[in-house]
């Protein structure tokens, strides 16, 4: 009887540090996931040349359009709506929201050294560029682990 005690309980255990795992080894590849969705819309915002500025021989960004692009990017690579939420299949189950979005233009000199000390985040820009930091909510398989919240910090550069 205490072999078969001992054996439940020891399955139960294993079977704990069994959904730990997994939910771990998921969270590190939804923060890959959003970590590439975050940096793919920042590259897509910095392309947003502003054409009339172009004209004028100015590297320039339009912001609204960089803005629109960053949003569309996260939407698509992430499975959200216009507002940040999930759509009903996709993995993640909160709001994604994008809790800082700069442009930085022409108007400023270059190096440019980009800091956010409230998410702890600092960068230096060589020519015109976008800085997006969006928080992203692991949905966890398991409650075996705490919740999961991530601020990622992405930047890009105008090329020319």
């Amino acid at each position: 009887m205490h072999k078969l005690m001992l054996v439940i309980l020891m399955s139960v255990i294993w079977m704990l540090l069994h959904a730990l795992q997994t939910d771990e080894e998921m969270a590190v590849a939804a923060l890959f996931q959003g970590k590439h969705a975050v940096n793919r819309a920042a590259h897509a915002a910095a392309q947003q040349v502003d054409a009339a500025a172009l004209g004028e021989g100015r590297l320039h960004i339009d912001e609204a359009a960089a803005f629109g692009q960053a949003g569309i990017y996260l939407q698509r690579n992430l499975q959200l709506d216009e507002n940040g939420n999930p759509l009903p299949d996709a993995y993640l189950k909160e709001r994604v929201e994008i809790v800082d979005f700069m442009v930085i233009n022409d108007d400023r000199s270059f190096p440019f050294t980009y800091r956010n000390d409230s998410y702890d985040y600092e960068v230096t820009l060589r020519r015109p560029g976008v800085v997006l930091i969006a928080k992203i909510v692991y949905p966890r398989l398991f409650n075996v682990i705490d919740p999961i919240e991530w601020t990622i910090k992405g930047t890009a550069e105008l090329t020319s």
